[in-house]
């Protein structure tokens, strides 16, 4: 059972790493420093999972990203976009939507 448990528990944070990696990008950032401030709320993500992800919500055109030579070290900056933006929006509001159906069933059906 704790195989299956662990694949359950996967999939439930695929979709929050979303809403989490978009909402901290509001103030840019680069991926150690992302991964830092995630750590820092519980929120542990492998750099094998942040990195294609913050690629892939740039190709969908919801993160800016720069490069920069600061502190002597090439970085690579992101930002969330005026669209990564709205769809924050949309994303936090289907959220929150959800966790209140999720808890309301969870306290009135126990």
């Amino acid at each position: 059972m704790s195989e299956k448990l662990e694949a359950m528990r996967l999939e439930l944070r695929r979709g929050i790493l979303i809403l989490a990696v978009l909402s901290e990008l509001r103030n840019e950032q680069y991926g150690y420093s992302l991964r830092k401030a995630l750590a820092e709320v519980n929120i542990d993500i492998e750099e094998g999972t942040l990195y294609p992800l913050v690629r892939r919500l740039k190709t969908y055109g919801l993160l800016n990203s720069r490069w920069s030579n600061e502190e002597g070290r090439k970085r690579h900056y992101y930002k969330i976009s005026e669209r990564g933006k709205e769809i924050l929006t949309v994303l936090k509001s289907d959220w929150e939507k959800l966790n209140t159906s999720i808890t309301t069933i969870a306290e009135t059906r126990t």
